[in-house]
């Protein structure tokens, strides 16, 4: 686990090499097709080298969510394990990882229904107005969210709306139970926040010019897309779409990205501040791969069954 630009593939293809891994990918983004540049996925040469789950398996139109991760993820688990490996969970969606290890509080599944409804009434009266709503139902929740968060607050309303009772009681309530699979958390965090902003800023450039802004041109082209579906709130895309519409230059198209990103991995460091039995590496460390392969290999040493 770490946050973004922290060095997570390339260690994990190591220590897939290494050690005989599958990789499994824990990335709300990486999830979609034909979104290759923004999200920073594997190349082919990469893929090839060691088997990868859970990348390009939906189309951008479509939505994911934390409970579906959780399923797709244990079928996984479930087939990596028959085969007699060992699976390598990687990437930067600290939500994935807390959903699978502590299981998810029982919400209501989507109603289409429901999500119709709301759409009608966003459309009439726009997203505010429905933060304000949430606000009178919820004010936890809506505290917590911006008012043009249009998917958290669609799915705040609808859990509401199916159950009677606010989103935030019922995550109240929620007790997770033991983790009911052996795991090796492993956390790389920067000893200079700093250099990471660096490297933000370095990598949103080499996006820039491998053709993040074609890219997300052709996506447009190609599907029936809309600023609020999840895809293409990503980090990156977003800013880049709000250029394609002429919102603003390129000069502040950088900015706003990187701004941004440095905001996700603020996000993604605070989560895992949270993660208690995390063993944590230095990502910034020159010798970082040789630390984290010393260290699994002790661990794995302790699994009967794990080489």
């Amino acid at each position: 686990m770490g946050p973004t630009t922290a060095g997570k593939t390339e260690l994990a293809l190591g220590l897939a090499e290494r050690f005989g891994l599958e990789v499994v990918s824990v990335d709300s983004a990486q999830i979609y097709r034909y979104m290759d540049i923004g999200t920073a996925k594997p190349g082919g040469k990469a893929l090839a080298a060691a088997p990868h789950h859970l990348i390009d398996i939906l189309d951008p139109t479509e939505r994911y969510s934390a409970a579906r991760f959780c399923e797709d993820a244990t079928r996984v688990l479930a087939e990596i394990h028959a085969r007699g490996m060992t699976p390598l969970l990687v990437g930067g969606t600290m939500l994935y990882f807390k959903a699978l290890r502590d299981g998810l509080s029982q919400l209501p599944a989507a109603d289409s229904y429901t999500r119709a409804v709301i759409d009608a009434m966003a459309e009439a009266s726009g997203w505010p107005a429905l933060h304000a709503e949430l606000n009178r139902i919820d004010p936890t929740t809506a505290a917590r969210l911006k008012s043009t968060d249009a998917q958290r607050i669609q799915r705040a309303l609808e859990v509401y709306y199916l159950t009677g009772q606010p989103l935030s009681v019922l995550i109240a309530q929620y007790q997770p139970g033991a983790p009911a699979r052996r795991t090796i958390p492993i956390a790389l965090e920067p000893s200079d926040r700093a250099v990471l902003h660096q490297r933000i800023e370095q990598r949103f450039e080499v996006m820039l010019e491998l053709g993040l802004i074609g890219e997300v041109r052709r996506l447009r082209e190609r599907f029936d897309l809309n600023p609020s579906l999840p895809s293409m709130r990503a980090v990156g895309y977003r800013q880049v779409w709000q250029h394609l519409d002429g919102e603003f230059g390129l000069r502040t198209l950088r900015a706003t990205a990187v701004a941004a990103t440095r905001q996700l991995a603020k996000r993604q460091l605070t989560w895992l501040r949270s993660w208690s039995d995390a063993q944590r590496f230095d990502c910034l460390a020159a010798n970082l791969r040789g630390q984290v392969e010393a260290y699994v290999g002790r661990q794995l040493d302790q699994l009967p069954h794990a080489r």
